[in-house]
């Protein structure tokens, strides 16, 4: 480990054998929010861009990131460019909307404190922070993907939907206490547009795999889904909020579906003709 004197005043940081990567576009009010407390883990931030026509780029290379231009192929092929590019042998993936609090920090420093890691991949906890609030809420219910891992024992998948890290077989997984925290909805709208070009995103690998939903789903969907969100995970604990995001979250989840359908009608009628 190397001694670098980026952390806060006055204050030397060890940085560790850790690469962090984030994916971004359009990010410039995000971003900075994400990069802050990243000097106290690395000297190598990878920020892969792919078309940002904000100040994102500009902010991440003040921040000290080295910042790349990738044109986007999907969630997982670009977060395996971004894997690429690291320098270091321990990988931290974080989104742009992703913040780590200091008692996350200074948990992944510790991990480090006596050499390697004693397992070969950490899940991390993620929980949303919506608009208005400045943490999660204690309830809330927080999704824990691997996101800190040797490179030699895993590498994001490349699905251009699927945003999971693939582990070769055998690889030990462990489970960090500190949680991340999301922020994830701008607002609600922005919301229900990422969400629309998500359900696009998945009808298209869908038809890449020549996979399929069943059309009875377009009837149990939204129930469902809505049902998952509000309850099993918890949204009801974060009041009006809540009820909307998870109504947001169950509508992208019909949409994929009515989306899907709609191709394989088009798909059916192109095909009748002579």
């Amino acid at each position: 480990m190397r001694i670098e004197g980026r952390f806060t005043a006055g204050t030397p940081c060890v940085t560790l054998p850790l690469s962090i990567f984030i994916i971004a576009r359009n990010e410039a009010d995000r971003l900075p929010r994400t990069l802050e407390p990243l000097a106290a883990l690395s000297d190598d931030v990878v920020v892969v861009d792919s078309g940002s026509t904000d100040d994102t780029v500009a902010l991440a290379e003040a921040a000290g990131a080295r910042v790349l231009f990738n044109p986007w192929p999907g969630y997982g092929p670009q977060k395996r460019f971004a894997e690429a590019q690291c320098r270091h042998p321990w990988l931290l993936n974080l989104d742009a909307d992703e913040w780590l609090p200091p008692e996350l920090v200074a948990e992944i420093r510790a991990l480090f404190a006596s050499g390697a890691p004693p397992a070969d991949a950490y899940e991390i906890r993620i929980a949303e922070v919506f608009p208005g609030e400045d943490a999660p809420h204690p309830l809330a219910y927080a999704l824990p993907p691997v996101r800190l891992y040797h490179r030699e024992k895993g590498s994001y998948s490349a699905s251009i939907v699927h945003d999971r890290v693939d582990l070769v077989p055998g690889a030990k997984v462990a489970r960090l206490r500190g949680i991340v925290h999301h922020f994830s909805v701008r607002s609600i709208g922005d919301q229900i547009a990422k969400l629309n070009a998500y359900a696009d995103q998945q009808v298209a690998d869908l038809a890449q795999r020549g996979k399929r939903i069943g059309t009875w789903r377009i009837f149990t969907e939204f129930p469902l889904a809505f049902f998952k969100a509000y309850l099993i995970r918890r949204h009801f604990v974060r009041g009006i909020y809540g009820f909307i995001t998870a109504m947001n979250f169950a509508f992208y989840r019909w949409l994929r579906v009515a989306k899907d359908y709609e191709r394989r009608s088009l798909e059916r009628k192109r095909n009748r003709q002579p």
